[in-house]
């Protein structure tokens, strides 16, 4: 088991990684889980969750409906606020709200929170099918 504290305090580009990875996979998943077959239209579905700009109006509608607690916020706004290079295909600001979202994404992981990992992603779910 992790230390709450460690993974708390690890650097939220660390985090944002590992988080990039599992949110494919819930993604994946649930594309898988709604019978579509074909490789193509698995991809172009998944365009709609893994984009930046997607990864962006998620967590901005989750922040606004108050969603997260106050440790998850705090990972979020590290991410948000952490010097980043500039990305190539979105602006600035799209991709840190992106990279937010992975962070604590991540942090959920690494804390096996799955309880938390799962409501996080059915709330995603829900945003995008909204």
């Amino acid at each position: 088991m992790i230390d709450m504290m460690n993974t708390k305090d690890k650097n939220v580009l660390q985090l944002a990684y590992i988080g990039d990875a599992i949110y494919e996979v819930y993604i994946r998943k649930f594309l898988i889980d709604q019978g579509i077959i074909k490789v193509n239209n698995l991809q172009k579905m998944a365009i709609k969750y893994v984009s930046a700009k997607a990864q962006a109006k998620f967590i901005t509608t989750l922040i606004k409906e108050n969603f997260f607690n106050e440790i998850e916020l705090e990972i979020i706004y590290r991410a948000r606020n952490h010097k980043s290079r500039i990305p190539k295909n979105t602006d600035i600001i799209t991709y840190k709200y992106a990279t937010s979202l992975e962070a604590v994404i991540g942090y959920l992981y690494l804390e096996n929170n799955f309880p938390r990992l799962n409501e996080l992603m059915e709330k995603i779910i829900n945003v995008q099918e909204n």
